[in-house]
């Protein structure tokens, strides 16, 4: 894209009421989070087996906004069933998961449970004719990976994982920009994804490297996946990577700080994760990514601007014109509804299932050959 029309495309995309030139000399309108479309009519009919962490409530409440049904669900935990139960009220409480992956008339299976028990449950329900859509990480070792690919590629179901592009509003408008041009050929792209830990609240699952997977199997998952999508790599490579406790001697099984470098067919990326955003921020963690170009450059704010801006959802672009600040709360999310329609026509549009199994690979590969931080 030239010049010129790499302009046109910024003042159609952007728009006047969104687009603040030198951003900061001009007080931005205030922003709303958008709200969650209505859930469509019920075109498919699913499930929840595994409700170990919180994201559950998110992917359920995303396939009910595509036009999900929710039927029934399984936890072995009493603690997890009763207030599950109590959020989704229509669905049953199965006897136990063979109920659910036996009933013909379950399409769909969503899933957070255990890290470690989830690439085997996939494997299952896409065994019994069902796709699968499951929290990140999807499978904790490259055998279980090896395992879920040569299945999936039997049954032809959908392995989806829910990552956080699929349910970013700022990361789907950067890659609309990056697709029209705007910051001109993408050179790397930087993410950084710290978290708080909140200790007293995890389960003893979250502190057993074997369960887990890992930091950079777990949060740095997503980074991996944002950087296939804003280079357009096919294909890509683990430079170098590091992983350390350096701040929780009492739970010697954590990771909480993870790095990596990664050399791509359509660019660089870095990624940093850790646990250790501190209390007095008023997010779990400024997870920020910026996006580097020969025409400029994005950075997004996903969660907070520290600045003052207030919500999340923020996005900067600097090009040869200058700073210009994007509210992205009203981007629309088309995974949801994707991914209804995929289950009942046998497509692939919600997303690829190519490049959620290389972010896979990539996550624990990285996680395989990580090194010790001296200092943890």
């Amino acid at each position: 894209m030239n010049r010129k029309s790499r302009r046109g495309f910024l003042k159609s995309s952007l728009g006047t009421a969104a687009t603040v030139a030198l951003a900061g000399s001009v007080r931005p309108r205030a922003q709303s989070q958008a709200s969650s479309p209505a859930a469509r009519p019920a075109r498919i009919r699913f499930a929840a087996v595994g409700l170990n962490h919180g994201h559950i409530n998110g992917q359920v409440e995303t396939v009910i906004r595509g036009g999900g049904q929710l039927v029934s669900f399984f936890a072995k935990e009493p603690e997890l069933a009763t207030p599950f139960a109590k959020r989704f009220p229509q669905a049953k409480l199965a006897r136990n998961e063979r109920e659910i992956l036996d009933d013909p008339t379950i399409q769909l299976v969503v899933s957070a449970s255990v890290p470690n028990e989830r690439a085997p449950l996939g494997i299952d329900a896409m065994q019994h004719g069902k796709d699968f859509m499951v929290d990140k990480p999807a499978a904790t070792t490259l055998e279980q990976l090896a395992d879920v690919r040569r299945v999936q590629a039997a049954t032809k179901r959908i392995f989806s994982v829910l990552i956080e592009r699929l349910e970013s509003r700022t990361i789907n408008k950067a890659g609309e920009l990056v697709r029209a041009g705007a910051i001109g050929r993408v050179i790397q792209t930087v993410g950084l994804a710290p978290h708080r830990m909140n200790p007293e609240t995890r389960p003893a699952w979250f502190f057993e490297r074997a369960r887990y997977g890992g930091i950079l199997c777990d949060l740095a998952s997503h980074n991996i996946d944002s950087f296939l999508f804003l280079t357009g790599s096919t294909r890509a490579d683990i430079v170098v990577a590091q992983v350390g406790n350096v701040h929780h001697p009492q739970y010697p099984g954590l990771e909480d700080f993870g790095d990596m470098l990664l050399n791509g067919d359509g660019g660089a990326g870095y990624i940093r994760a850790d646990w250790l955003s501190p209390a007095g921020l008023n997010t779990y963690g400024d997870g920020r990514l910026t996006i580097l170009g020969t025409e400029g450059y994005i950075e997004l704010r996903k969660t907070v601007d520290i600045a003052g801006r207030p919500g999340g959802n923020h996005l900067f672009l600097v090009d040869h014109k200058g700073p210009q600040y994007v509210d992205c709360s009203d981007v629309a999310l088309p995974y949801a509804e994707q991914l209804v329609d995929d289950i009942i026509n046998r497509t692939n549009t919600a997303d690829s299932q190519a490049r959620t199994f290389l972010a896979m690979e990539l996550a624990l590969e990285a996680q395989k050959r990580a090194r010790r931080l001296r200092a943890g």
